[in-house]
Order: C-alpha cells, then sequence, then structure tokens
C-alpha cells in the first residue's frame, strides 16, 4: 500500500511521491528557546518522529531537520527580565528542550541548525529576495528588511487568502514598510538590545526576522526543494505562509507536501506559556514515565486536537501497562522456546500508518494482538505467543515505544534507585512467601498490603511473585 499524507497546502490526502525516489528529505520548525518545554510543544516533535520512524521502516533514506530559533523578541525581553545575557538563556532551554525530547524518545534529528549559525545563508538570501524585486530596505533608516507581499502574486496560497484579508504583520514599526502586511526579513538593532544581539549587515546591524531563518536552514540542509515541511497548526499563518513566500519569490521549488499536527489544548485553549496553562515536561514526568507520555499523544491522531487531562493520561499509562504485563508475562513462559521469530507487522498496522498516519488504528491493532497473544498462553500455545510478543515489540517499536528500546533505559542515580527499590520489594516478597508457606495468612496479607500502599502492584504467577508500579 502507498503512504498516504494529508497535504494541508492542497486540502486532501495525497500519494506520498519522493522528489528522489527511496529518499525523504523533511524538515520540522522547532521551537524558539525561550522557556522549559510544555506537553503541547513536545506533540509536534512525537508526531514527526513517527513520520520520521514509518518512512525508516518503509526502507526511507530519511534526512530529517529540525531548527531552534534561538534569537527573538521574547527571548531579548526574557533574558532581559532575568538580568542574564540572552544566549544564556537560548542555551540553557535549548539544553531543556534536548532533555525532555530524550525522556520521550524522539529520536535526534539529522542535523538541528541554529538560527544564529545561518546569519551568512540568510543575508544571503535576503539580497536575492531584494535583486529579484520581492524585498526592500526601509526608507525610515531603521536598517529593517522587508517582504514586499504586494509583489509577489501568489501569496496567501498557502492558507487560501487575499492580502487584503489579513491582519498586518505585527513584527517591526509599521512606518518603514509599504504595507502594513509586509513581514520583516532582517530587524535593525534597537539601541535598547544588547549589541551581541546584532550581526553586521549591508542595511546596518541587527539581526534575522523569524521567518526567513527556516527558508534559509532549509535550503542549506535540503536544497532548493524538499519533500515536506511540518510544524504546529499555528505556525500555518503567518509562519509557513511567509516562509513559501519568499522561498519561491527567491526561485526555491521549496516544499512539495505541508503536514501540521493540530493542538493540546487545556480547558479548549491552546496549551501556550502566555495562557499560563503549560504543563512542564519534568513536572508530568513526575506523574508518568515517558515512555506513558509518548503513548498518550502516540494513541491520537496528529491532526486531532487534545483535551489535556491527567486523568486522560492516567487511562493511557494504564493501557500501556497492560501492553507491558503481555510482554513481560510471555517473555518469561516463552523462554525455553527454541528458534528465533522473524517478528510481522500486521496488515492492520501496516494499513493504519500508510493512511496518514493514522496511529489510533495501528495502536487498536497492537491491543488486537495482545488479547491474541494472551490467548495464546492461556491454550498454551507458547510457539504462538512467542511470536505475539515479537510482533507486537516490533509495532510498538515502529512507534517509539518499545520498552526494550536502550533509549528507555535508566543511568547514574536513577538506575541506582530502581536496583534499590527492587532489591526491597523482593526481600518483603521473600517474606510474604515464606509466610503463606508457613500458612500465616495474615502475614502474607499485610505484607502485601503495605506494598499496595506504597504502589506496588503484587502478581502470583507460576514462577513466583512478580511485582510493577
Amino acid at each position: 500500500m502507498t503512504l498516504r499524507l494529508y497535504d494541508t497546502a492542497a486540502r486532501e490526502v495525497r500519494d506520498f511521491v519522493p522528489l528522489v525516489a527511496g529518499s525523504a528529505g523533511i524538515y520540522v520548525c522547532g521551537l524558539t528557546v525561550q522557556s522549559e518545554p510544555h506537553v503541547g510543544h513536545v506533540r509536534s516533535a512525537v508526531n514527526f518522529d513517527v513520520l520520521r520512524r514509518w518512512l525508516l521502516h518503509s526502507g526511507y533514506d530519511v534526512t530529517f531537520i529540525r531548527n531552534v530559533t534561538d534569537i527573538d523578541d521574547k527571548i531579548l525581553t526574557k533574558a532581559a527580565d532575568q538580568g542574564r545575557p540572552w544566549f544564556n538563556l537560548a542555551y540553557e532551554m535549548h539544553h531543556r528542550l534536548g532533555e525532555a525530547l530524550a525522556a520521550i524518545n524522539v529520536m535526534r534529528p539529522t542535523y538541528e541548525p541554529a538560527a544564529t549559525g545561518h546569519v551568512p545563508e540568510i543575508l544571503d538570501l535576503i539580497r536575492v529576495l531584494i535583486e529579484r524585486g520581492y524585498a526592500y530596505p526601509a526608507a525610515d533608516g531603521s536598517g529593517d528588511v522587508y517582504f514586499d507581499v504586494r509583489a509577489w502574486p501568489a501569496y496567501g496560497e498557502l492558507t487560501r487568502q487575499a492580502v487584503d484579508d489579513m491582519e498586518p504583520a505585527g513584527d517591526a514599526d509599521p512606518r518603514g514598510k509599504r504595507d502594513p502586511r509586509d513581514f520583516a526579513l532582517w530587524k535593525g538593532r534597537k539601541p535598547s538590545e544588547p549589541e551581541t544581539a546584532s550581526w553586521p549587515s549591508p542595511y546596518g546591524a541587527g539581526r534575522p526576522g523569524w521567518h526567513i531563518e527556516c527558508s534559509a536552514m532549509a535550503g542549506k540542509y535540503l536544497g532548493s526543494a524538499f519533500d515536506i515541511h511540518g510544524g504546529g497548526v499555528d505556525l500555518r499563518f503567518p509562519h509557513h505562509e511567509n516562509e513559501q513566500a519568499q522561498s519561491r519569490a527567491a526561485g526555491h521549488g521549496f516544499a512539495s507536501y505541508w503536514m501540521h499536527n493540530a493542538w493540546i489544548t487545556t480547558a479548549g485553549e491552546k496549551m501556550s506559556k502566555s495562557l499560563g496553562n503549560s504543563l512542564l515536561i519534568p513536572e508530568v514526568l513526575k506523574r508518568v514515565r515517558g515512555i506513558e507520555l509518548r503513548f498518550y499523544m502516540v494513541a491520537a491522531h496528529y491532526r486531532s486536537q487534545v483535551e489535556f487531562s491527567f486523568e486522560a493520561l492516567d487511562d493511557a499509562a494504564a493501557g500501556f501497562r497492560r501492553i507491558e504485563g503481555f510482554l513481560d508475562r510471555a517473555d518469561a513462559a516463552t523462554s525455553d522456546v527454541a528458534g528465533a521469530v522473524t517478528p510481522v507487522l500486521c496488515a492492520e498496522f501496516v494499513e493504519a500508518l500508510d493512511d496518514d498516519l493514522g496511529t489510533p488504528a495501528a495502536v487498536g491493532a497492537i491491543y488486537d494482538l495482545v488479547r491474541e497473544g494472551n490467548k495464546h498462553l492461556a491454550e498454551g500455545n507458547l510457539v504462538a505467543a512467542r511470536g505475539a510478543v515479537a510482533s507486537v515489540r516490533a509495532m510498538l517499536g515502529v512507534l517509539g515505544l518499545d520498552p526494550a528500546d536502550p533509549a528507555w533505559g535508566e543511568t547514574g542515580s536513577d538506575a541506582r534507585l530502581s536496583a534499590a527499590v527492587d532489591a526491597l520489594v523482593r526481600g518483603l516478597l521473600a517474606q510474604r512467601t515464606e509466610a503463606r508457606a508457613a500458612k500465616d495468612f495474615a502475614r502474607a496479607d499485610a505484607i502485601r498490603d503495605q506494598l499496595a500502599a506504597a504502589g506496588v502492584e503484587i502478581e502470583d504467577t507460576p514462577d513466583g511473585p512478580r511485582w510493577s508500579l
């Protein structure tokens, strides 16, 4: 079956036809690193990580670019409020973003370019746009350079808007603009801004506008034309509209497909820092494991808006633990089954992902196979159960959710803490086993209740008691 993707520009599901057979170039707009990432931020990273993994599994050679905006009005303002250099804030938040994405097993991009490292490419693109008559330096002496939206006839084609219906671009003082909708390609340095936040240019000291960064970096790492451009649905306008306009005005084919993931909301509003309802990743991971948070996001279709609640997160975590429980039981029961097992992705799973990354149906296929595997265990059909284990793990792996993936492994103090807890629980379980052997059931039940109060669940199996959180 051919992979089909919803193209936002075409507003329909289209067959994926790469520019170069067997390869795929993907550019995803990353974050402006002004503060710690929240659940809404990482959803986009998880969604496009699943796309990347599915393309890799399908045999494509994938070049995956996810940028970082590390210079921006918001970064300058927030750093000034905190009394710290802007680059210090950007560096720290970039580091925290990396930690958050690693905690939910998002693969590192092929390249992760930052805006401040690509000023020469940005200035070169601006030069081309001015030479072609699609951009102009402001006449007010500000040092700003603007894209002339009236000069580019196709402006608005991505979001299907007429220029006259658009709101003015609020990225700079409109006094230097020919049209209030013209957007900044280069922003001249203001006296209130630190000198470190500006670079020399033919138009005076300044820094890049937000939109031009992505066009320049996509061109450097993926070439004049590439396959897929992705990001959150909130970036469609003005960011992606402006990216496409300036790139194509410069003579580049740019993206063949546009993909956008929906929001995670709280109380019906987009989860964002400005609303004060953001849920920082380190705080959420105090409640659930990273693999459970990822499962919660993967289980929803990338184009479906998700209303976040801890109740729904807890339900998803419990659902994933049922899958893990099957894997643990089946691994223990089939450990003596001879011969290698070839994992097979079931047809329903493949069809679901080929149909615009239908992860809800893909997760449903995994649950169906888990139920089938449990039936094999109950019937003593260990060879079939072993095959179910291999296939479930393979499908989880495609979604970045295989519990055996080393990316979920613990290191350092976390590993030592887990080892200590395991030793203590096993000691209590040994005492419980002794109490049951001595028919001291009151003591055995008391130990079980003590563990349950600590959040430890006990399952008695033919091979002895097993515990889980």
